[in-house]
């Protein structure tokens, strides 16, 4: 259980941060950039919440909570010492991907097939959502950055490619089912 009695605590102050095993880097730090932006991420869901009911609240809240789990395995390198940990680390399954994939199977039986490109907007709801894609695109790419340079959890950047997916879909589930999307019209304003 987490407790946090004391936010402040000056350790940052010269621009270095601690990751979950202890070890300190600088703040800038690409492992630090790529859970930032996941944690980013979050964020903007919490935006797009305030417009969410039923079904699609509920399934935001589940990827909100899928993302500190992510942002959890992120923060914690050196996999090789995870079964001798008197606590093992938190990291992000398969299972976690598969429940992603099949909500996206699932909205995409009320789509329509794209004739066009989808820009985002219509619905606040799918506005925010689109929002959502880009900046966890962002979270995406810094991680397939960091999986270059260091060893990370290969399901963290399986699901981060499938999150942005499940945003895009979401946001036309967010316009009526696809029927308010906002297409791209190439070259109407030339």
């Amino acid at each position: 259980m987490v407790v946090l009695n004391r936010i402040y605590t000056r350790t940052g102050d010269a621009g270095q941060t601690a990751l979950g095993n202890g070890t300190r880097v600088a703040k800038h730090d690409l492992r630090v950039e790529a859970y930032g932006t996941v944690d980013e991420t979050n964020a903007t869901i919490g935006l797009a919440r305030l417009h969410a009911t039923g079904a699609m609240d509920a399934q935001l809240a589940a990827v909100q909570n899928d993302l500190f789990d992510l942002g959890a395995d992120l923060c914690r390198p050196d996999h090789s010492k995870d079964a001798e940990a008197a606590y093992p680390p938190l990291r992000v399954t398969q299972a976690q991907v598969d429940r992603l994939e099949a909500e996206i199977d699932a909205m995409n039986t009320v789509l329509e097939p794209l004739r066009s490109f989808v820009l985002p907007g219509g619905s606040a709801l799918a506005a925010h959502l689109h929002l959502c894609r880009t900046v966890s695109r962002r979270a995406e790419r810094l991680t397939v950055a960091l999986s270059g340079a260091e060893e990370i959890n290969p399901a963290v950047q399986k699901y981060l490619n499938r999150l942005s997916d499940w945003f895009f879909v979401a946001s036309r589930i967010a316009n009526d089912d696809g029927r308010s999307d906002v297409l791209w019209v190439p070259g109407a304003n030339r």
